[in-house]
């Protein structure tokens, strides 16, 4: 059987007689422990030329997808035998059956339309965080990776880390008492938002604008704004300070806690044009009782709003951090990422939790058959993401928003409605 042919679902009932029938639109076949997997990346620069480096190592690049003409030529030099493309619905509709995976870490606004597209094609997905640009659409990502039975996984690296995995363990434990409230901060933004559009230009020649664009409403390029960094302070594009730290930031209480589906959040904020996201926030999220713990507030902070002193026991509060308040005492992650913590009046007990052997090596072996990865759509990374972004509908809306998470509804606020489910540029919908 050739290789092409082993990608593809086999309906195991025609084959006693020889006669396949195939369903091209099923997840590929696992691969075996031996058998390389074949990655198309779409976007290679900045994120991307990691996530390309480990799916070159994991498999063979056999694609290659960015807008920017530079960055293409440059990953080409690495991956010679890759076919480049500026557009990565071409290089789905003219490779993407001879793929068995793709990787897409581009801006935030084009997550979606790029992951949705491959996996309908069956193939199994590596996208970057946050997952989405919307909650429809995380609900999608999660919900399709489910009925298709694909590997997937988000890149919050973080996810990996055994100081996150054990201080998640040593709160599931119950070490600290009772959970009674949770404390989430970055120092993010480190780009500008808060303004005006800059002033219209003409882009770059190496540069695709109106691919770059994608699925968002047109708009003239800006001079130093947008490509290559500065887009995530913009919400056709981004999803904020907020969207860009948080599924690393609020990764491990979400993980201790179960932190899904909050029954209402509410922002303030520096205030925004409705363009340009605000220079700060502090957003509360109310999250219901569950099996491990009470009804909690979560607060989150960002822009420089800092939670105050007391909530570790007077001490200085540093620019990144989690702390999660029991009624016996406190974990307190350090910095974005956890990756090491602090135990605040109780002693730190021992845990036993599952070691990781590289994110990304989580994503390979569930390509090849193995356990899901921990950061899969479908287990983990879309329910994460919504509770993310969630936030962001009390930023945009400037009240309190009553959350419907059954049928993804602002109850009282049917103005956010445009930015839970939001529009498409015609041809760069979800597939």
């Amino acid at each position: 059987m050739s290789r092409k042919l082993l990608r593809r679902d086999f309906v195991k009932g025609t084959a006693a007689v020889g006669v396949g029938v195939w369903t091209g639109l099923a997840a590929r076949e696992s691969k075996a422990a031996n058998e390389q997997i074949a990655f198309g990346c779409i976007g290679i620069g900045g994120k991307g030329g990691s996530d390309s480096a480990s799916a070159n190592k994991a498999g063979d690049v056999v694609a290659i997808c960015d807008v920017d003409d530079d960055r293409l030529d440059g990953a080409a030099k690495r991956y010679g035998k890759a076919q480049k493309f500026n557009d990565y619905r071409k290089l789905l509709d003219k490779v993407g059956k001879s793929l068995d995976a793709v990787t897409v870490s581009t801006p935030d606004h084009t997550h979606a339309p790029a992951a949705i597209r491959a996996m309908k094609l069956g193939l199994h997905c590596f996208c970057q965080k946050p997952l989405t640009h919307s909650v429809y659409e995380a609900r999608q990502m999660a919900e399709i990776a489910r009925d298709k039975k694909l590997a997937t996984q988000m890149g919050n690296q973080g996810t990996a880390n055994s100081k996150l995995r054990e201080a998640s363990a040593i709160i599931k434990s119950g070490a600290l008492g009772t959970i009674k409230e949770v404390h989430v901060w970055t120092n993010r933004p480190v780009w500008g938002q808060g303004g005006p559009r800059p002033k219209p230009a003409d882009p770059p020649k190496n540069l695709h604008w109106d691919l770059w664009l994608g699925a968002a409403p047109y708009r003239p390029f800006g001079v130093k704004v947008y490509h290559p960094f500065e887009w995530r302070g913009w919400w056709d594009f981004g999803t904020g300070a907020l969207g860009d730290m948080a599924c690393h930031t609020f990764n491990m209480p979400y993980m201790a806690c179960d932190l899904y589906d909050p029954t209402s959040i509410e922002a303030e904020s520096s205030g925004h044009n409705k363009d340009s996201y605000p220079k700060w926030s502090v957003i509360k999220f109310a999250f219901p009782a569950n099996k491990i713990r009470p009804a909690i507030p979560v607060t989150w902070y960002d822009g420089g709003k800092l939670p105050d002193k007391s909530v570790l026991d007077g001490a200085a509060v540093p620019k990144a951090g989690a702390v999660v308040i029991g009624s016996k005492g406190k974990l307190y992650g350090h910095g974005d990422y956890c990756g090491s913590f602090s135990m605040l009046g109780v002693d730190q007990p021992k845990v036993d939790f599952e070691r990781s052997p590289g994110h990304f090596v989580e994503f390979a072996r569930a390509i090849k058959g193995g356990p899901k990865a921990r950061s899969s759509f479908d287990g983990y990374a879309g329910g994460l993401t919504e509770t993310i972004l969630l936030g962001n509908l009390a930023v945009w809306a400037g009240k309190k928003i009553e959350w419907d998470a059954k049928n993804l509804k602002a109850t009282n606020a049917p103005e956010v409605e445009i930015i839970i489910r939001k529009k498409y540029r015609k041809g760069f919908g979800l597939g």
